[in-house]
């Protein structure tokens, strides 16, 4: 087997150094040295901020906004972290650009983390979004690997144990509020149990929607629900309307029965009273009593009569008489 042809080796040249004095190059380079050490022992915290310090990986001190000294070359390093900042999660969409007219991520779908199933197994779109601060630093950094993941995955498992409690019409209408209240709660309370050092500020709902593709038979029903309560509204109102007026009526025509009835008893009760009394006198003089009741009546009824009229007594005949006033009639 031939050996392997072997390149000549190349001829080696004498470098030769520029010569310095070796006061000036001392100063050089220890001034290099210094600057290089100077810009790592010297940093900067911002008034948002609260720096947490480390000394070969190991949490020494957390240190105020301002500006502060380290042990240089990478002894101590030196991570920022947000504590008056207030940082929110989205979930089910994703904000592009924020401010007045605010763009939302369209490129791609977020149905994975909104797509939830209610108590009453119907399905709902759910996208919301929660605010949040870091309140202990320490814990942030060293207590979970990844903290923001386990935020993202923790609110999304307590916001689908909300909705799984409430039916499609608390979901979609009148629960969102106590659905976010109740979210926070429990989110807070994971929270603790994990010492995230993690606060929650808020757990906002925001647009909550059944999937598109029952959409248009959901807003069927939904229209359905609506004319239904409609219907039971009017009705209500004529109910209000017409039995206040019936009971009422009702009620007047009882108290005037009550009333006629009460005029009645006592009318009679009064003409037996009377008729008791004129009873008595008659059986004390009766014929005196006969021809008083017999005046009486007389008195009542000629004033009525078309014709005047004067009775004989003896001949029990009647004589028509004209242009004679009834007193006169009556006058002995």
């Amino acid at each position: 087997m031939p050996e392997p042809t072997r390149m000549p080796p190349f001829p080696l040249k004498q470098i030769v150094l520029p010569k310095i004095k070796p006061g000036p190059a001392i100063a050089v380079i220890l001034t290099v040295v210094a600057l290089g050490v100077g810009s790592t022992a010297v940093y900067t915290i911002d008034p948002e901020e609260l720096g947490v310090i480390r000394r070969f990986g190991k949490f020494i001190d957390l240190a105020d906004p301002g500006l502060h000294f380290k042990l240089p070359l990478g002894i101590d390093t030196v991570v920022a972290v947000p504590v008056l900042r207030q940082e929110k999660q989205e979930f089910g969409f994703r904000t592009a650009a924020a401010g007045i007219s605010t763009r939302y991520d369209s490129t791609r779908s977020y149905d994975e983390e909104a797509l939830m199933v209610t108590g009453d197994r119907n399905a709902a779109v759910v996208e919301w979004i929660v605010q949040y601060r870091i309140d202990d630093p320490e814990a942030y950094l060293f207590k979970v690997r990844n903290p923001l993941d386990t935020l993202r995955d923790a609110t999304e498992s307590v916001m689908r144990q909300v909705v799984g409690d409430r039916t499609v019409d608390e979901v979609l209408t009148v629960g969102r509020q106590q659905m976010a209240d109740e979210a926070e709660i429990l989110l807070q309370r994971l929270m603790n149990e994990y010492q995230l050092g993690i606060r929650i500020d808020k757990v906002v709902p925001q647009d909550v929607n059944p999937p598109d593709r029952v959409r248009a038979s959901f807003d069927e029903v939904n229209e359905a629900q609506q004319e239904r309560e409609r219907s039971i509204n009017e009705a209500r109102a004529e109910f209000n309307r017409v039995i206040p007026r019936a009971e009422g009526e009702a009620d007047q025509m009882i108290a005037a029965a009550e009333g006629y009835a009460m005029e009645r008893v006592n009318r009679a009760e009064g003409d037996a009273s009377r008729f008791t009394a004129m009873l008595k006198e008659y059986l004390k003089a009766p014929k005196v009593t006969r021809r008083r009741i017999y005046l009486e009546t007389m008195q009542e009824i000629i004033p009525k009569l078309g014709r005047k009229l004067i009775i004989d007594e003896n001949t029990q005949g009647v004589l028509p008489l004209l242009q004679i006033n009834a007193q006169e009639a009556l006058r002995p």
